[in-house]
């Protein structure tokens, strides 16, 4: 199962073609948390701006993980790191300090800027790494994880789905296997709608992320069964159709810069992308699931 887990979804090569695009490009269009998930409003009618959704989605792995009360924590798909740093400035009352966090990423881009961020916040006990989760040995257990935006990532399009699930059970294994006894992890990704539609993938998939697929509400569910206890979830794809219109919008104002950044065809590519997942969440094609799972 090691080597198929190896060799399941996005290589790192096809990771780095979306997400080495540019660390200047994404701050044209991404929030000031350099968040790339999607957001969290309490309603519709919620009028925060996405900086402050983005801290709310923060907050909410943050607590429903237990890492604000965790001494060490890993995250899984890091990104630029904003949830390790907030986990290090944001503890629960009476909570000790956090004195073991590790990003995993797999974008060179995204770790030298989290690595700098770091620095600026006077180098917290915070290890940013290229490298999977699959080849992850901690020294010890973590007292928390999160995963965001990396889930989508581990199959590819040709996988049927008791491959996916295959797949997915060993990720949910590794994470029991570093997760201390009776710890929680949270989960947060993209998934298909109805169980039996499929959206069209175009620019979503084969455009903008390569080598990758989408999981099912049933195959996760199937895939964490024995595992992990699936303590809550929820569906808030209307907040990831939000966040992207917001995306679009932020891009759309700064196009001129993007332009001579990436160029026409790159800058195109990331409007189509933006429109069709707005269009997916608002039309029910597409999911945002949120889970907090118990270690058994």
């Amino acid at each position: 199962m090691t080597d198929t887990a190896h060799a399941a979804g996005a290589s790192p090569e096809a990771i780095r073609s979306h997400y080495d695009v540019g660390n200047d490009f994404y701050r044209l269009w991404l929030d000031e948390t350099m968040t790339y998930s999607s957001a969290m409003w309490r309603d519709e009618d919620d009028a925060a701006p996405l900086a402050d959704a983005q801290r709310r989605k923060i907050d909410w792995h943050l607590r429903n993980a237990g890492a604000d009360r965790a001494t060490s924590l890993l995250d899984i798909g890091c990104g630029w790191g904003g949830m390790l740093r907030a986990a290090v400035a944001t503890r629960a009352p009476g909570a000790p300090p956090l004195s073991r966090g590790v990003g995993l990423t797999l974008s060179d881009a995204q770790a030298e800027l989290a690595r700098a961020a770091l620095r600026e916040a006077g180098s917290p006990p915070v290890d940013i790494r290229v490298e999977s989760w699959a080849d992850h040995q901690p020294a010890e257990p973590y007292g928390a994880i999160i995963s965001v935006g990396a889930f989508e990532h581990f199959t590819r399009q040709q996988d049927d789905s008791p491959t996916k699930i295959a797949i997915y059970r060993h990720f949910f294994t590794r994470c029991h296997d570093m997760l201390a006894p009776g710890a929680r992890m949270t989960l947060q990704t993209i998934a298909y709608g109805d169980p039996d539609d499929k959206v069209p993938t175009g620019p979503l998939i084969e455009d903008i992320f390569p080598e990758s697929e989408l999981p099912r509400l049933p195959e996760i569910l199937a895939a964490a069964n024995g595992i992990f206890e699936v303590e809550r979830f929820r569906n808030d794809r209307n907040d990831y159709g939000r966040t992207c219109e917001i995306w679009a919008a932020n891009l759309k104002a700064r196009r001129a810069e993007a332009l001579d950044m990436v160029g026409k065809d790159q800058t195109r590519r990331y409007e189509r992308y933006l429109k069709f997942a707005a269009w997916g969440f608002f039309s029910h094609r597409l999911h945002l699931l949120r889970f907090r799972l118990k270690r058994r």
